[in-house]
């Protein structure tokens, strides 16, 4: 197990500040819940070993799978600590997510003891209320400097007469506890409990369960774990074999109720889903987040980018290799699910298109590289900010640019090198990157490229004009192969660029800014400008461009905060693109195109896949 640099300690010692060390330290926890319907959980923290003038207790401000600060000491209050025989012990608070515990004599034990608040299930947060206990540890459990690599257990003292029981990752103790032998495990290991079904199976020598607390029923429950295992033996399929499990097992975490909010997140053996809908209305839908979470069991839970390693929970963590490690996911969930008969063509061509369609036609390709946009997530992965920014002028999601890098070089590959394909590419990472011990690095991902093709030059150029560059690859050309078209979707059609508008007596208030390079935004028009008339006419519709064409000339008189003028700008063709397949195009699909579709649609499990049908 990897150990932690505590630098707190070390920065203590070199300054002559109190230190505090717990070579014998260990951390209990116990959570109750007497007031769930107000989502209240009361939490006990037990420090034992503390040697030091006092004990720094921390509140996480950042969570696995999350790139953005979450201050999620916001939501605890009634904080108190005391010693071992209950004396109440003296305690400041630095700074928001701090808390200094005095520690008389300059040893013992403390005791922490607060409530925790939590009205939002999801993948980052927490969710108490009479049905369930929706935990995420960062935003539950308070840690201590000092206490890093100490092992931690969990009691949670259940509510009677709920039948409620406990489904998470962390291993189960024979006392009833649950136990972490550090921080980061402790802190990977959600928890979800509630009177949820539990569906288990098994591959090979790994056990997998899904715990689901839904509304549905049981017959619902056991399809929807089918097509779960289904997923799993088409993803290892994907890398030749499963990771080994730390506790043999890997749990499906699912919240699927009107009250929860929609998210999903990785963990090294689970994956926590919320979903507001229903099995009955959305399975199929909702089994995309469950393709997508479950293949990071490998791609960044231990195909791991050392950026990420070792995890800070108390700043932010920024990684330049998310388009490889949240895009490539993003790529293959959809196409596993094509690969396993959940989905098909039409539906992974559409998810395909929008991506192609965002790289090549937002103006942010052109400011910033794949690898710049993965450097941006801080800001952007469910950050919170109230001042207005220029995003959609300068960013594209590291997962929606990363999914189409994925689809590009995978076509590219098997174009150029028959047998070879991105599956080659993964599995060599998995070779060479096992575990969050051998983190790599943006060199390591272009070498693994190199070794899985054989080409060190093909994977040079790769990364210099397409991941490190700004250069789009040919989709066009590429996706002919597949026997799929990249077409404009509307043709023809009048466009004066993507803007939000919203009409008014006054006339047509645009509601968001205007692009980079359309014509809107070249008449010098931005976020709350009016569009008062056209061509002399006061608007009195929002359908302006409605019998207009490609490349008419509009005189427009504006309102903008410099007060009323006219200006004009010429109508373009809407750049927006798709992909179809050649048979909703009319043109014919040839053997060669229904063997390519074959080796890279087809399905790649290892084993026999259960009847989803």
């Amino acid at each position: 197990m990897r150990k932690f640099v505590n630098w707190s300690r070390i920065v203590l010692l070199l300054t002559g500040g109190t230190v505090f060390c717990a070579d014998t330290a260990t951390v209990q926890y116990t959570l109750s819940f007497p007031n769930a319907v107000h989502h209240e959980a009361q939490v006990r923290a037990v420090f034992s070993g503390v040697k030091g003038q006092f004990l720094e207790v921390k509140m996480s401000r950042s969570s696995p799978g999350r790139y953005a600060l979450h201050e999620f000491a916001k939501n605890v209050y009634g904080v108190k600590a005391l010693d071992a025989a209950g004396h109440v012990l003296s305690l400041t608070r630095p700074d928001p997510s701090s808390w200094n515990v005095a520690v008389p004599g300059g040893s013992g034990t403390v005791v922490f003891e607060y409530t925790l608040f939590g009205d939002h299930a999801d993948g980052t947060y927490d969710g108490i209320d009479e049905t369930h206990a929706h935990l995420n540890m960062p935003a539950t459990l308070v840690w201590a400097h000092g206490f890093e690599n100490a092992a931690a257990d969990v009691r949670f003292d259940l509510p009677p007469a709920k039948n409620w029981k406990v489904a998470t990752q962390l291993l189960p103790q024979s006392d009833g506890r649950w136990g972490a032998p550090n921080l980061e495990m402790l802190m990977d290991g959600p928890v979800e409990i509630s009177n949820h079904t539990v569906q288990e199976w098994t591959v090979e020598n790994a056990r997998f369960r899904m715990a689901l607390h839904h509304e549905g029923t049981q017959g619902e429950a056991e399809h929807y774990a089918r097509m779960c295992q289904a997923v799993v033996l088409e993803e290892e399929g994907v890398f030749g074999a499963l990771p080994k499990y730390d506790g043999g097992t890997y749990t499906f975490l699912l919240d699927y109720l009107p009250y929860v909010q929609g998210d999903g997140m990785e963990h090294r053996d689970s994956t926590y889903i919320t979903d507001e809908g229903s099995l009955s209305e959305k399975a199929s839908e909702m089994i995309g987040t469950v393709s997508h979470e479950f293949f990071h069991s490998w791609n960044v839970r231990r195909i791991r980018p050392r950026s990420l390693e070792p995890f800070d929970f108390e700043r932010t963590d920024m990684s330049g290799e998310l388009w490889f490690a949240e895009g490539f996911t993003s790529y293959y969930g959809p196409l596993v699910l094509q690969r396993a008969g959940m989905a098909d063509l039409g539906a992974f061509t559409r998810s395909m298109g929008q991506a192609v369609n965002r790289v090549l036609t937002a103006p942010g390709r052109k400011v910033h590289s794949a690898v710049e946009m993965s450097d941006l997530a801080p800001f952007t992965d469910a950050a919170t900010s109230i001042d207005p920014n220029n995003f959609k002028n300068t960013f594209i999601s590291y997962y929606t640019y990363g999914s189409a890098l994925a689809l590009g070089i995978d076509l590219a590959i098997r174009e150029h090198y028959p047998g070879k394909s991105l599956d080659d590419w993964m599995r060599v990472m998995w070779r060479q990157h096992p575990d969050i011990q051998k983190p790599y690095t943006l060199g390591d991902l272009q070498s693994a490229l190199g070794d899985a093709v054989s080409d060190r030059a093909f994977a040079a150029e790769v990364f210099r004009r397409h991941i490190q560059g700004k250069e789009p690859l040919p989709y066009a050309d590429l996706l002919l192969s597949a026997g799929l078209l990249l077409r404009k979707s509307h043709g023809g059609a009048a466009w004066w660029g993507k803007s939000e508008t919203k009409l008014s007596a006054t006339g047509l208030e645009l509601t968001s800014e205007t692009l980079r390079g359309t014509p809107l935004y070249e008449a010098g028009l931005d976020r709350g400008d009016i569009i008062l008339a056209v061509n002399g006419k006061a608007v009195k519709s929002d359908e302006v461009l409605a019998s207009r064409k490609v490349g008419e000339e509009l005189r427009l008189k504006v309102r903008t905060r410099a007060g009323e003028r006219e200006t004009s700008l010429v109508l373009g063709e809407n750049p927006e693109l798709e992909i179809v397949t050649f048979e909703d195009a009319g043109r014919t699909v040839t053997p060669q195109i229904e063997a390519f579709r074959r080796a890279w649609l087809g399905s790649k499990a290892l084993h026999k896949l259960p009847d989803i049908n």
